[in-house]
């Protein structure tokens, strides 16, 4: 492994622990730190959507244009550092919402600029980005890990004296860590001659490809299939916490082992069984998914939330990334980035701020006196899950150029 992989890997394990570190138990201090509603979760939550839809213009208009990427890199996570610690210290959600939001406005266009500091000091990307990438997997893995079984700040005892208030310190420091680091980078300028305009950045000379039923179709199901989505990054691991698993962020890195792994078959099922195959399986993966966590307990059916967690890697790379690899063949040359970009701005960007207010209202509707009938909150994305799945089946139809090009991108 050469110094840059390793120097690129460590900006990408420490941009990932600090997201993982205080985004997956968010709800859970919500909740029972704050006190928060259902619906209040739910808008913190949202504060994801509201940076995805945001960053473009970061991204795109400054460091497109005028300034190095490592450091606006550099200087987005010191400011954020200093927004952690203020999210540590909040009362009451009153003051920890705008703080969030500001937080998120200040991540989220730091997911583009890490991608852009790694692509453009790569020699060969395709072959070396996710040699790269997956130290980014470890980085939210560990986060869990130490959250867990390092201090036990998901503990339930250790909830109820106000612990998981911690993992905004942790995140902190991690932040200030990455932002120092990130002036040691190479040197990643803007290209001369390669601006991008909003309209591209935002993805809307893309719209052209929805004139094509298939692409039309997928792009439907990628924003609907979101709103279920939104119910396991808001409420999983208050689930656990609340029916008493031990645990519960530890466990819930088995996600992204899950997703590790499954990456490296997507590929194979694509070449063998389609795209629309595969996309089916995601969805598929979804509603089971829910079934699992409705009907699953912390004592003899435990198994079947662990299932429903490693689960998520069928969710997330068979569609999500089967998702993505679509889109590319789908694409015209002059395009393929404004397509990536349309479906970022539908997914996390529409879809996840509706799935976040959806997750929030049902949440409040089986919630009362601060416990939820979890079996009622769980069966509403499933059933919704397989509803996008009937349609899909039913009106998806793709074309023999089209399977060709997606093919063609699987290699």
């Amino acid at each position: 492994m050469s110094t840059l992989t390793v120097r690129l890997g460590v900006m990408m394990f420490l941009q990932f622990f600090i997201w993982g570190g205080w985004f997956v138990t968010l709800g859970t201090f919500l909740g029972r730190t704050l006190e928060a509603s259902g619906g209040q979760i739910g808008m913190a939550y949202a504060t994801q959507s509201w940076g995805a839809i945001l960053a473009p213009f970061v991204v795109g208009l400054i460091a497109d244009r005028f300034v190095n990427a490592e450091r606006l890199l550099a200087v987005l996570h010191l400011g954020g550092a200093v927004l952690l610690y203020q999210l540590y210290r909040a009362e009451d959600f009153a003051t920890f919402y705008p703080l969030v939001l500001g937080y998120m406005v200040v991540y989220m266009p730091t997911l583009g600029l890490v991608n852009a500091v790694a692509f453009r000091q790569l020699s060969d990307p395709a072959a070396q980005f996710s040699r790269v990438r997956v130290w980014g997997t470890l980085g939210w893995i560990v986060a869990g890990l130490v959250i867990s079984f390092v201090f036990a700040w998901d503990a339930q005892q250790a909830i109820a004296d106000g612990a998981l208030r911690n993992t905004f310190l942790l995140c902190a420091g991690a932040s200030l860590l990455l932002g120092l680091y990130s002036f040691s980078l190479p040197a990643t300028p803007p290209v001369p001659g390669q601006h991008t305009g909003l309209k591209r950045l935002l993805g809307l000379d893309a719209l052209q490809m929805l004139k094509d039923r298939g692409f039309a179709t997928f792009f439907l199901a990628s924003i609907l299939i979101c709103i279920p989505l939104a119910f396991y990054y808001q409420n999983a691991n208050l689930f656990l916490t609340e029916i008493g698993v031990a645990n519960p962020t530890g466990m819930m890195t088995l996600g992204q082992v899950s997703e590790v792994l499954f990456m490296l078959l997507l590929p194979l099922f694509i070449k063998r069984f389609g795209i629309k195959a595969t996309l089916l399986v995601g969805m598929a993966a979804w509603a089971l998914r829910y079934v699992l966590f409705a009907y699953g307990n912390s004592g003899e059916l435990v198994a079947f939330l662990v299932a429903g967690i490693v689960l998520h890697g069928v969710c997330y790379d068979f569609f999500f990334v089967s998702g993505q690899i679509y889109t590319d063949g789908k694409a015209g040359e002059s395009i393929k980035s404004s397509a990536q970009g349309l479906i970022t701005l539908a997914t996390y960007g529409v879809g996840m701020l509706i799935g976040f207010w959806v997750a929030g209202a049902v949440s409040d509707h089986y919630a009362t006196a601060g416990l939820h009938d979890w079996r009622s909150i769980w069966l509403f994305p499933a059933v919704f899950s397989a509803g996008v799945l009937l349609a899909f089946l039913l009106t998806f139809r793709e074309r023999a150029a089209g399977k060709a090009a997606v093919a063609h991108r699987v290699g």
